[in-house]
């Protein structure tokens, strides 16, 4: 079987060992014979290529690891390219927590004005990405892992491009379970559907055995057994879950509870500044020429099982693996039928070497089908705010959000998101 060749642009990102400790203990699901991590921080590349080096040595794995500071010098050859991109840096991050706090409302860089501030940012930037990429190679895929991941996709597949999105909230969700239940996680199923960051588990299935089709539903038993724990895992009350049925993610606090975390939000620091520290001590420990095991701090700057996720999608659509069920974000193509078909939708797909492709879904109850209509409504205008820039184009993008949807509140958000950001808004 044929070594690939992958490039990781954001290859100097702290959380990059995460990728390569799953790459060195996955080697025989997805074979690779060349890592290249692309970065302009030649510093943070050179500590984390070092790193991967003895992890790839003391894993035993051939696979060479090279740097390069620009994408077109990366990515010739590439079976795959991986973007995973904070355009900003974390104290773009922690400005997106904050100000959209002065106006009452929650302040995240996924979610509300803060998400549509790093999307304004992050559009442009990643589209041109891939136009290197295109030039380069056109057969490659473009996995993006950058947030929103939403919108990111949908920018990258209405521009043509062979790319599918990928979070770690169903993973996380499967792994969870099968611990509570005491399975395989390949034997979980997940009836998961939503936008990215904007998800429900309707249902999970225990499979009779891995890759079959048939198996018994689980949910209740989930609900009833360890109810406490997940209400816990995802932030919400345990009665609002049992009212509701279903397992939301934990994204769904921001609306569910919007007031309570814009509340909690005024006392406490930001996640960024939190993340920040974190990301200072790994460096100094990936410094360290003795270091060659990923270390456990990296478990507390997010992203678990971002690996296995990635290597079951690359091993998938690069034909090592074979075919799979994966939870993907991937174009809509009538599969919820109130949406466009160009959105990007987040639910199970059939990958293999033909590409992906959204597995039907039965219908969603008018509660979460409305919320999901009204945030890609918000998406379509916020990614048109993105490609064509104006303040008008940013008002209303927030105006259709339905965490604001008030006119003086979007007009002091949008103040403020051109303010904090102008340096990245060449239209501003």
């Amino acid at each position: 079987m044929r070594a690939l060749k992958l490039c990781i642009v954001g290859g100097g990102s702290t959380y990059t060992p995460e990728l390569i400790d799953g790459f060195a203990r996955l080697r025989d699901t997805l074979p690779i014979g060349e890592i290249v991590l692309i970065d302009p921080a030649v510093d943070r590349l050179a500590l984390i290529a070092g790193l991967a080096r003895r992890i790839f040595a003391k894993q035993g794995h051939q696979a060479t690891v090279s740097t390069a500071t620009s994408v077109a010098d990366g990515v010739d050859g590439a079976d795959a390219v991986l973007l995973q991109l904070r355009i900003g840096g974390q104290a773009a991050r922690n400005e997106d927590e904050r100000w959209p706090l002065e106006c009452g409302c929650v302040g995240q860089e996924t979610t509300g004005a803060g998400g549509l501030a790093k999307a304004l940012r992050t559009v442009p930037v990643v589209l041109d990405i891939a136009e290197q990429v295109r030039r380069a190679n056109p057969d490659a895929w473009i996995i993006d892992f950058t947030n929103p991941v939403g919108i990111v996709t949908r920018a990258l597949q209405s521009a043509g491009h062979k790319a599918v999105g990928l979070c770690n909230v169903a993973i996380g969700f499967q792994r969870k379970f099968a611990a509570h239940l005491g399975v395989d996680p390949e034997l979980i199923r997940l009836d998961h559907v939503g936008l990215n960051h904007l998800t429900w588990m309707r249902g999970v299935t225990v499979l009779d055995h891995p890759g079959a089709g048939t198996g018994h539903e689980a949910l209740p038993k989930l609900l009833a057994d360890f109810g406490a724990d997940i209400a816990a895992d995802v932030r919400l009350p345990l009665a609002l879950i049992e009212r509701l049925g279903v397992v939301p993610s934990y994204y769904l606090r921001y609306f569910y509870q919007h007031d309570v975390v814009v509340e909690e939000s005024a006392t406490t620091g930001s996640r960024a500044a939190e993340v920040a520290a974190i990301e200072r001590e790994l460096l100094d420990m990936y410094a360290d020429p003795t270091l060659d095991t990923k270390p456990e701090l990296l478990g507390k700057r997010g992203g678990a099982f971002y690996s296995e996720a990635a290597v079951q999608l690359l091993a998938a659509l690069l034909g090592t693996g074979g075919g799979s069920v994966q939870v993907v974000n991937t174009r809509n193509d009538g599969i919820l039928p109130f949406l466009p078909d160009d959105a990007v939708i987040e639910v199970p797909a059939a990958v293999d070497a033909a590409g992906v492709r959204p597995l039907p879904q039965h219908p969603i109850e008018p509660l979460f089908a409305g919320l999901i209509a009204h945030v890609t409504a918000y998406e379509q205008l916020a990614l048109q705010a993105a490609l064509e820039g104006s303040r008008d184009r940013v008002f209303r993008a927030l105006l259709a959000h339905p965490l604001i949807g008030q006119n003086e509140l979007a007009d002091q958000l949008t103040d403020r998101l051109i303010a904090h950001n102008r340096a990245y808004l060449g239209w501003a």
